[in-house]
């Protein structure tokens, strides 16, 4: 089985048991955090594939999220859009907002996309505050329309449960086709070396700049189902501390690993409501799983499972020789 076969495979099997959990957990409580964690996981899976694949570090995706938010939100209230359209209205937006900033910066070395995204996120952030007659400023923006189908309103969360983890299995369908495509393989190669990969006759600029607009418009899509979800946002919700919290699920889960997304962000969003009853100390308890998981598994979940799984098969088959070389 070729690895784009088994990963469509493990995708299968994932979405036939994420559509199996309303059937067990009916409490709504448990089903908002579980749409959290698959709005977090098509965000993070988009950043996946430009840090881990492209080697291109980004600290502005909570912007990009935001974008997706604010702009479908603002559109649907004011205009009385329907929220399908607005939501492809603010991909279209945050594309081309990302193409602006990946254009100059991406052609550059170090770490010059980091700063640029950096000061976009805190940009965006700022604007969300300041222009209160606008977006509601720190008091957030009430009153935004749910999606509906002839009728039919996503007005609960196992509606939304259903819509938010089609999407984010669709995303993730997409991001691993990319990554066995021959786009994929060329991403990697920038990534291992950039120059080396210039001299093979890849367009790394072209390359690099693709998976960044692709990134910032899966955050998008994730913040539009955010704000049509909720039917309220607030600035705080896309500060650059969401912008940090995502690259530490990138990495907790796995660089270079889309399955990592999907564990990263199901193993760190819900530590929030876990962890409530210890909410002084909750900044301490996520440092110190991140250290933790930084010298125990540096290659993240993901690399720390397949290295278990390694070594017990190697101790398996070491015990099988054994064995025959006794009884021989």
């Amino acid at each position: 089985m070729s690895p784009l076969a088994r990963d469509r495979l493990f995708i299968f099997l994932l979405g036939a048991l994420v559509f199996s959990i309303p059937m067990m957990i009916r409490n709504p409580y448990y089903l908002n955090v579980l749409n959290i964690v698959g709005l977090n996981v098509l965000v993070v899976a988009g950043l996946t594939l430009l840090i881990g694949y492209a080697g291109q570090i980004s600290l502005g995706h909570g912007g990009f999220y935001a974008m997706g938010a604010y702009i479908s939100a603002l559109l649907a209230i004011n205009l009385g859009w329907s929220p399908w359209i607005t939501t492809l209205i603010a991909m279209a937006v945050t594309g081309v907002t990302a193409l602006l900033i990946g254009v100059p910066t991406l052609r550059l070395k170090g770490h010059y996309l980091v700063m640029a995204t950096l000061g976009f996120n805190l940009i965006v952030y700022l604007l969300l505050i300041q222009l209160d007659d606008l977006t509601g400023g720190p008091s957030g923006l009430p009153g935004i329309p749910s999606y509906t189908v002839a009728g039919w309103g996503f007005n609960t969360d196992l509606r939304c449960y259903w819509l938010i983890w089609s999407l984010t299995l669709g995303g993730l369908f997409l991001a691993f086709n990319l990554v066995h495509s021959r786009m994929g393989r060329a991403l990697v190669a920038i990534r291992e070396s950039e120059m080396a990969a210039g001299c093979l006759g890849i367009e790394t600029w072209k390359y690099k700049t693709q998976v960044f607009v692709l990134s910032a418009v899966m955050a998008s899509l994730a913040g539009s189902l955010y704000a049509h979800y909720m039917t309220f946002i607030s600035p705080q919700t896309f500060d650059i501390f969401y912008s940090i919290e995502v690259v530490v699920m990138v990495i907790i889960g796995g660089i270079g690993s889309l399955w990592g997304a999907l564990l990263g962000s199901a193993f760190l969003t819900p530590l929030p409501y876990l962890l409530h009853f210890f909410n002084e100390y909750r900044d301490i308890i996520y440092g110190a799983i991140f250290m933790g998981v930084l010298i125990f598994s540096p290659q993240g979940l993901v690399g720390g499972l397949v290295r278990l799984y390694q070594k017990r098969r190697l101790m398996s088959q070491f015990k099988r020789i054994k064995g025959i070389k006794w009884n021989s």
